[in-house]
């Protein structure tokens, strides 16, 4: 791995680190983060907050992934792989799009945006595609990260890298965000309601 390819892995994994460990940080700290939101003024809702934070670390990663595809590609167009692995690609990001969208649809705002941790009753899911993946939106976005670098940097030296990376992380989130005896789903059903 030359030093330049280092840097920018170090410098990626550092950036996209920040959605994951916060993503943790809420799930594991629902009070801190709700307070936090009002504090910081970033919404008087917790989960509202987290909506927000959602989409800026969406483009913070779209960001990253457009400048790790740009820079390896010497600042010209990305060239797309072979058809058979830029069809691959194409599949794998319609796949994980839709187990996104599915998610979305069967959670809602309040589901998916952690609302059972700040007091929001959300049903339990067990249709598709809870009733085959335990995380279908990781799995999602995890699918359309491989589909994407398959499709614009396969077969070239560093298409692995940012793929096994966002694998790593969204693995450890969903280990890191399971519950435990000590800790129950609504942590802060009382604040929210005295503070809204």
């Amino acid at each position: 791995m030359s030093f330049s390819l280092f840097l920018a892995f170090f410098a990626a994994a550092v950036v996209l680190s920040f959605e994951r460990l916060t993503y943790i940080y809420v799930w594991r700290r629902p009070r801190a983060f709700a307070s936090r939101c009002r504090r910081w003024r970033l919404a008087a809702d917790p989960v509202a907050g987290l909506e927000r934070l959602f989409y800026l670390f969406k483009v913070i990663q779209i960001l990253v992934f457009a400048a790790w595809i740009f820079m390896f590609s010497a600042g010209q167009w990305p060239q797309l792989a072979a058809w058979p692995f830029l069809s691959g690609g194409i599949v794998l990001i319609l796949v994980g799009q839709m187990l996104n969208l599915m998610t979305f649809w069967r959670l809602g705002r309040v589901g998916i945006f952690y609302g059972v941790r700040f007091g929001h009753e959300v049903a339990w899911c067990r249709q598709f595609p809870f009733s085959v993946f335990r995380n279908p939106q990781y799995l999602g976005t995890v699918l359309s990260i491989w589909g994407l670098f398959i499709a614009v940097r396969f077969e070239q030296p560093d298409w692995l890298l940012i793929p096994l990376l966002q694998t790593l992380y969204y693995a450890l989130g969903a280990h890191f965000e399971k519950d435990s005896p000590r800790q129950p789903g609504a942590y802060v059903q009382a604040e929210v309601r005295a503070t809204g």
